[in-house]
């Protein structure tokens, strides 16, 4: 314990925070890659640099994984890399690097068989047909927030790719360069791909029609001012460093959207999102890699509340500096969250260093357990503190549950469009590790009875959406082993009894899936499979988790839990593949996280409690 808060010490940054790298595989770096080259933006170090680290995650046979263990390897993100390779101008299609991806490309499908959103990227510069029809119409935009369905029923996170994506598919935009690539011996048929099926999408149009009939003006008069209005929420969404939200993908679709609505290359507006892009690159084994956005402030709250629970005081140096961190950056911005939350003040956290106007819940909690005793005697620590408090409680969904950026977005109809992970980003449903995790800082850090309405209609839904074997699903997380750590942890800070038969059957469940090794390993293919998935080998972080929802429920200690402490203490400054295996997620089956910063603050979080829980043994 002492070795790695003396590790995360050394590592803060000068300003209190810690920014450990956001590794998201190797579509981040493809994509930027593709961006300078068609802006015609010849930054030649950082084109190498990042075509030397999407070679050295290339595999044997060609194919490039999202997960160690994916099988022989993923079609839409050798694509990605293949593109983007022979787009850099530094490898031709002769190279054996290069033949090899091609072979494994057209073996499992060609272009064909890409994920939507790598079709829309070859879409919009000149490598894949664009759809005669996109499921979701610009005009949809209009339409009112009274209407069964609107713009507003999808995620901010949807909203946020899905505004520049409806430009481009209503212009069918494409912007090609002297140096693009011609991917054509990719495809694998001579027949349009639509994309979608027409029938699919019929429903969606039938109902958004019926909307806009009310609404007065010509067709083309009605499309023009919903180009207008989808811009203008565009720039409405610009973070202070250029960037759309702080993701990539939406300000790489923004970027183009702009173009094809007659912006130059040298807009000012553009070349700040290339600059907030480029700004969010960083270096992980020598090699350059493009951050989907930044983890900063989410590293600093987990970070400072587990050097605080692991008996740092708050008046040390470390934590003094990442709350005066974390406490500049609460958000006073009113958000999207505001229109199906109204009246209610700002007083959340966001996820990134950027972020100002699209809070969370998790990053909130996170960052109220690392200001929790200096809001005891500081006022203006207090006064953040309760504004955080009243801003966690008033986001709690009508069903019981906790969402991640908005309150009541999880429109069942929207699952029906035929979008490719639209589970992941067209809604904001409740889900056990954001509600399990909010019941436990309410249960543990505040005031609010355990049998106040607040905290009996989330102890209702995590019962409610148990699954059959005991565990619970983690949206963010990977991904049974996430859900019911959160849910365990969550129902005995909010005063569930440990002999509750849901508490004893997830308690089951953690006994049964535990490894020979005392260690947890769960593999990503969980959240596509969408039931547990066995990774094979024991992950540090993982283990941690299941272990201090073990902990929460034990009154004393169990050969299994010593079992999950000495893996931990043996394995915790191991460097083989399960250290930078994704325990993060945030689509099912295309986007992966490896948070650098993870196999630090669990083990530490899960020694922390053993020690104090069971020192006297």
């Amino acid at each position: 314990m002492s070795r790695l808060i003396q590790q995360l010490i050394h590592e803060q940054q000068a300003d209190g925070s810690w920014d450990y790298p956001f590794e998201t595989g190797i579509s981040t770096d493809a994509y930027m890659i593709i961006l300078l080259r068609t802006l015609e933006i010849n930054d030649e170090d950082l084109i190498v640099q990042l075509t030397e680290r999407i070679f050295n995650k290339q595999e044997i046979n060609g194919a490039w994984k999202l997960f160690y263990d994916e099988d022989r390897g993923n079609v839409s993100a050798t694509v990605e890399a293949y593109y983007s390779l022979l787009y850099s101008g530094y490898v031709s299609k002769e190279d054996n690097r290069i033949v090899a991806a091609k072979e494994f490309i057209l073996a499992n499908g060609g272009l064909e068989k890409s994920h939507l959103f790598t079709k829309i990227m070859l879409a919009l510069t000149g490598q894949y047909p664009w759809p005669a029809y996109f499921p979701i119409p610009i005009e949809m935009i209009l339409l009112p927030l009274h209407f069964p369905i609107n713009f507003y029923d999808f995620s901010v996170y949807g909203r946020a790719n899905i505004a520049p994506i409806m430009i481009l598919a209503n212009k069918k935009y494409i912007k090609t360069t002297k140096r693009s690539p011609d991917l054509s011996d990719l495809l694998l048929s001579n027949e349009t791909d639509e994309f979608f099926d027409k029938k699919d999408i019929e429903e969606i149009f039938s109902l958004i029609d019926q909307g806009l009939k009310q609404l007065l003006g010509l067709p083309h008069m009605i499309q023009s001012l919903a180009i207008r209005r989808t811009k203008q929420y565009m720039l409405r969404h610009i973070e202070p460093d250029g960037t759309l939200y702080s993701y990539f993908s939406s300000t790489f679709l923004m970027i183009f959207a702009l173009l094809s609505l007659g912006h130059s290359t040298k807009d000012p507006i553009i070349v700040k999102a290339v600059q907030g892009l480029k700004a969010m690159k960083c270096t992980i084994q020598g090699h350059t890699h493009m951050q989907y956005t930044t983890a900063t402030v989410w590293n600093t709250a987990l970070i400072s509340h587990v050097l605080q629970f692991a008996n740092v005081p708050a008046s040390a140096s470390v934590i003094q500096k990442a709350n005066q961190y974390l406490i500049h950056r609460q958000q006073s911005n009113y958000g999207d969250w505001a229109i199906h939350n109204p009246g209610v003040l700002p007083g959340g956290w966001g996820f990134s260093a950027s972020n100002t106007m699209n809070p969370d819940v998790d990053d909130t909690t996170a960052s109220l357990r690392a200001i929790v005793r200096l809001a005891q005697s500081d006022p203006h620590f207090h006064q953040a503190w309760n504004r955080g408090v009243h801003w966690i409680i008033s986001m709690q969904n009508k069903d019981g549950g906790w969402s991640s950026f908005e309150k009541n977005v999880d429109l069942p109809f929207l699952n029906l469009l035929p979008i490719e992970g639209g589970q992941f980003l067209l809604t904001d449903p409740s889900s056990a590790d954001l509600t399990g995790r909010t019941l436990e800082f309410l249960g543990g850090y505040t005031n609010l009875p355990h049998n106040h309405g607040i905290m009996k209609n989330g102890i209702e839904w995590l019962a409610h959406h148990q699954e059959k074997d005991g565990s619970w699903y983690g949206r963010w997380g990977i991904c049974y082993i996430y859900g019911t750590w959160a849910a365990i942890t969550g129902l005995i800070a909010s005063g569930v009894s440990k002999e509750n038969p849901v508490i004893q059957k997830a308690v089951r469940w953690l006994l049964a899936i535990q490894n020979p090794d005392g260690g947890w390993g769960e593999s990503c293919k969980s959240d596509i499979a969408f039931s547990y998935v066995p990774l094979g080998s024991s992950n540090t972080t993982q283990t941690a988790w299941a272990l201090d929802a073990l902990m929460a429920v034990s009154e004393q200690i169990t050969p299994e839990i010593n079992a999950g402490i000495a893996y931990l203490l043996e394995s915790i400054h191991k460097n083989d593949w399960t250290l930078s295996y994704p325990v993060g997620q945030g689509m099912g089956g295309a986007f992966y996280i490896h948070y650098h910063s993870y196999h630090i603050i669990f083990p530490l979080l899960a020694l922390a409690r053993y020690q104090k829980k069971f020192q006297e043994y």
